[in-house]
């Protein structure tokens, strides 16, 4: 067994020692691994009522694992091993460290960038398997993303009933729809929300059929399980918990930084479940992933709302001696655990979290807003808003809800008024990019120089991928946030099939979207459009260096 361990340092600890023997006086630990729905108060009980299975998913998911391999098995006889995931947020986060941190070939498409849908549409589709995911059966997104590959298939002339895999919900649309067309469907628990469900069907059946050993994964999230619910002082889901949401005042900006955990893009998953999970009512905690190679605390001016979270290597119990890195931050916790053992470990401390920051860690009601406010542009047509506050080259400049200044008549100008708008003391910054997230990877290599040019933390989110994670804080978290987002025309627009509308508008109908709620909260947001993707990129490029 694997060390599962959680060591705060500064702040953190001081915070772990204010709260954690309250939680483990009022049994938080039992009572959450007994689903009791009321530890979040009377206006989150007949949510969390429903959501709360994922404590048991190491034991309940065991029948899954036959399946997949026997699924597995079947494929690879056909000469079948490409396994494509359609899905977003949980559904894509989840299976996509699973795989990475296991070495196994996964390709994620959760974006509506046409750019991306085409190139994943088009390759090696002899030997694909798609695994289409939503938990709801209605993602539209997900649904889009489905079309494009079932026509695909039906033009090559293969049956796209046996090269489609459906996970979702049972009696949800999809999944009614699915078993009536002839397609192979897996259920997931329907107690489980999207951003738990890293061991439910969702994480288990992509993973499972890219190659990974997924009884081991829930064997070692098995191990821990009695350790995480047990109301005691070293239960480290209670104590990681403290450490994130304890802090007085609370440093609500949590920078991970990865020191050889052996998992790769943990803190990608980490973020989507503490932001959604935490960030309403005004408040919440936000996870700032450190880009690989950088120190979590480079370039900032203040540190005082921020605690550094290392993802630091397995300690040998027969050898921990050697301790865990201390960085000296004025607040730090180190954690360390096996893939298996720490999706539990989040998930558990992220609920806990809820319980100390007064809210329901299980609702997601703005990224619902932005969802509305995307349908409500397709219905009346992507290119019916406001014509750009100025256009420079080729990059066309919107502020919405008007608070751009008159002297900010350039992209340099418009940027650097953004940025003004910046707390120094709380404020974060988020980079919001709109394309295609393969092909052009390395525009998140501009992190680093924006922490250094604004003093604060900064953010990097791909969308509409973005929208199902930090989205919800974004929007209902606190008001310290300026917002950059970046869209573009793209190379060639895909149509979505059956449907009478673009991915190309479906996506613009989303940063739109996005960007109206954000002024709606009175979020200062700057949206960035390319008319002609490389050289709106070059402009930016000497805006924004990467």
């Amino acid at each position: 067994m694997t060390a599962l361990t959680v060591e705060a340092l500064g702040a953190a600890a001081d915070a772990v020692e204010r709260h954690l023997p309250d939680l483990v006086e009022e049994r938080f630990a039992s009572r959450l691994f007994a689903q009791d729905g009321q530890l979040w108060g009377p206006d989150a009980q007949d949510e969390a009522a429903k959501r709360l299975a994922w404590v048991d998913l190491p034991r309940t998911s065991r029948p899954l694992v036959g399946e997949i391999a026997a699924l597995r098995e079947e494929l690879r006889e056909r000469g079948v091993d490409r396994v494509v995931l359609c899905g977003m947020g949980g559904s894509s986060l989840a299976p996509e460290v699973i795989c990475a941190t296991a070495g196994r070939p996964l390709v994620v498409l959760d974006s509506s960038d046409p750019d991306m849908v085409r190139a994943a549409v088009q390759e090696d589709l002899e030997r694909t398997v798609v695994v289409v995911s939503s938990k709801s059966g209605s993602t539209l997104e997900t649904d889009s993303q489905r079309r494009a590959f079932v026509q695909a298939f039906t033009d090559a002339g293969i049956d796209p009933t046996e090269r489609v895999v459906i996970v979702t919900d049972p009696g949800s649309p999809l999944d009614t729809r699915s078993r009536e067309g002839g397609y192979r469907v897996v259920n997931a628990d329907p107690d489980v929300g999207g951003r738990y469900s890293a061991l439910t069907a969702f994480g288990l059946v992509p993973s499972g059929l890219a190659g990974v050993d997924v009884g081991a994964l829930l064997n070692e999230a098995e191990e821990v399980a009695d350790l995480l619910a047990e109301d005691d002082l070293g239960n480290p889901g209670l104590r990681l918990a403290a450490a994130l949401a304890g802090t007085e005042p609370l440093r609500d900006k949590l920078l991970f930084t990865d020191a050889g955990s052996g998992i790769v893009g943990l803190a990608d998953w980490v973020e989507q479940l503490i932001a959604e999970s935490t960030g309403k009512s005004g408040t919440g905690v936000l996870p700032v992933v450190t880009p690989a190679g950088a120190a979590p605390t480079q370039g900032l001016s203040d540190t005082s709302d921020c605690t550094v979270v290392v993802l630091a290597p397995d300690v040998d119990e027969t050898n921990d001696d050697k301790g865990l890195p201390n960085g000296g931050a004025e607040s730090q916790v180190n954690v360390t655990g096996s893939l298996g053992a720490q999706l539990l470990l989040w998930e558990v401390a992220t609920a806990a979290a809820g319980r100390l920051l007064g809210i329901n860690p299980f609702d997601q009601p703005d990224v619902e807003s932005a969802k509305e406010a995307a349908r409500r542009i397709m219905a009346q047509g992507v290119g019916s808003g406001a014509a750009p506050a100025m256009v420079d080259g080729a990059v066309e400049v919107r502020a919405p809800g008007g608070w751009l200044p008159e002297d900010a008549d350039d992209l340099t100008g418009a940027v650097r008024a953004l940025l003004d708008r910046l707390d120094p003391q709380r404020g974060y910054l988020a980079v919001m990019v709109y394309l295609d997230r393969l092909e052009l990877a390395d525009l998140a290599r501009m992190q680093p120089g924006l922490v250094e040019r604004t003093g604060r933390p900064v953010t990097f989110g791909w969308g509409p991928r973005f929208l199902h994670s930090t989205g919800q804080y974004h929007k209902g978290g606190p008001a310290q946030g300026v917002y950059l987002q970046v869209t573009a025309a793209p190379a060639q627009d895909v149509p979505v099939p059956g449907q009478d509308y673009t991915f190309g508008e479906f996506i613009a109908a989303q940063a739109t979207g996005d960007a109206q709620v954000l002024a709606e909260h009175g979020r200062p947001v700057l949206r960035l459009h390319l008319t002609d993707r490389d050289t709106g990129l070059e402009q930016l490029r000497r805006v924004l260096p990467w």
